[in-house]
């Protein structure tokens, strides 16, 4: 479903509570409205190059195991989509419980890997 459908956005929650991001499936969006990432069918979360961030858990927060051995291919990103408005009112976020210590919270610890397109260590050269 595009981004003019009828669906809500739904807020993704940082673990002090706040909302940092927007998903309007398949698309997750910074509070600005700027496209950040996007997230599979499985709830794996990538970024706007396709890289690998993390995945979306039901309070909803995106985690990413701390240490992973497994390494994740980069996917091909969906198109760019329309620019987004976050909602004006966001619900409070729900109670989470706490995160082990094999697990962390990508809004919170590793901003970055959550980017624009154009900004961001890992940027596409443009030249």
């Amino acid at each position: 479903m595009g981004i003019s459908g009828h669906q809500s956005p739904i807020p993704i929650y940082t673990s002090q509570g706040d909302a940092e991001a927007f998903l309007a499936y398949p698309y997750l969006f910074n509070r600005n409205g700027d496209w950040i990432g996007w997230v599979n069918r499985l709830r794996e979360v990538y970024s706007v190059l396709g890289n690998y961030v993390g995945y979306v858990s039901n309070e909803p927060r995106i985690l990413r195991k701390r240490a992973t051995s497994k390494l994740r291919l980069r996917l091909d990103p969906p198109p760019a989509p329309e620019h987004f408005i976050a909602p004006p009112i966001i619900p409070l976020a729900p109670l989470m419980p706490d995160l082990t210590s094999s697990v962390i919270d990508v809004l919170m610890e590793e901003p970055d890997r959550l980017h624009t397109s154009d900004c961001g260590e890992l940027r596409l050269d443009i030249d």
